[in-house]
């Protein structure tokens, strides 16, 4: 279940709470005249079963009250109401494949954004792959996979492709290339420094690395491990089930070939280098059509369930 509060002018509290008793799943409804004081109106409040929850939402967006007043939306851990049970019985649809496609879209514009702690992040994982490739150390690949936070801007890539949102892409296109490049210049110095300390040497990066070799010697699987990483990461954004990019993230090697990349080119090996480009372009390309393809899906298929419901099926 999700909770509204909403702030609405007092001439259109009517036509909401008229909205919120026609949406079907919605329950709980509390109106409190002239509660609000900035903005000045009305507060309603409501709970909405999640798989009513993108109808109703986009029902007060045309109603304006996005720019005449507020929305926030909650998620409701624990409800024990008879009523709510009801209201979600009543909702068409499963809750864990609903779309909520304004908390997606606003969920990924903060994800998206180039911020000090986002390029931090991602140059922090780099320089931990970049230590993991040079010791072939599997454990410190995955730790750098883990850390690595550039799947907010591949998934913002994906909802502003659907969406049709350019200034979303535009952001997360620029966080995705300048956090990488930051990223990857800043381990070019970094490894400079570590040659210099002893740790690093050429000689590492030349040997046969079993364990990350795979790095710079991109194939078909490369692709295909991408694409369902980013159908899994699509899937656990709109579901809610955050707890799963744990396993995207480190299922996918674009910190690991960005590192490796910068690594090989301060050592003058371009072949490698070379390679860890093509792995990373593959894994880039593979998670965004990937996960376009399964936003589409899922909006056609919850179209399609609209559909059905409404004509009495």
């Amino acid at each position: 279940m999700l909770h509204l509060r909403l702030i609405t002018p007092a001439g259109a509290t009517d036509d909401v709470v008229r909205l919120i008793e026609e949406t079907v799943g919605t329950t709980h409804l509390v109106v409190l005249p002239g509660a609000a004081r900035d903005p000045a109106g009305d507060l309603v409040l409501c709970d909405v079963a999640r798989e009513a929850g993108d109808e109703l939402l986009a029902g007060l967006r045309r109603l304006g009250i996005d720019d005449t007043g507020s929305i926030a939306v909650e998620d409701i851990d624990l409800s024990l109401s008879r009523r709510a049970d009801r209201a979600a019985e009543e909702a068409p649809g499963e809750a864990a494949d609903a779309v909520l496609w304004e908390h997606l879209t606003d969920a990924t514009h903060e994800e998206s954004t180039l911020s000090a702690t986002y390029v931090a992040f991602i140059t922090l994982a780099t320089m931990i792959a970049a230590c993991g490739v040079v010791l072939d150390n599997a454990i410190l690949i995955v730790g750098a996979m883990a850390v690595g936070p550039e799947f907010g801007p591949l998934a913002g890539v994906c909802t502003a492709l659907v969406q049709r949102h350019p200034r979303l892409a535009g952001r997360s296109l620029v966080a995705l290339v300048a956090g990488f490049a930051v990223a990857m210049l800043v381990t070019v110095g970094f490894t400079f420094a570590m040659e210099a300390a002893g740790l690093f040497t050429k000689v590492q990066l030349e040997a046969e690395r079993p364990n990350t070799n795979f790095i710079y010697r991109p194939d078909a699987f490369s692709f295909v491990v991408a694409a369902l990483a980013g159908a899994a990461g699509m899937l656990s954004l709109t579901s809610a089930k955050s707890g799963a990019l744990v396993g995207v993230a480190i299922s996918v090697t674009t910190v690991p070939a960005a590192a490796n990349a910068a690594v090989a080119f301060s050592f003058g090996e371009y072949r490698q280098a070379w390679g860890s480009t093509e792995q990373l372009g593959l894994n880039l390309l593979g998670i965004v059509l990937a996960g376009v393809c399964t936003l589409l899906t899922q909006k056609w298929l919850w179209s399609r369930q609209r559909a059905l419901n409404s004509s009495g099926h």
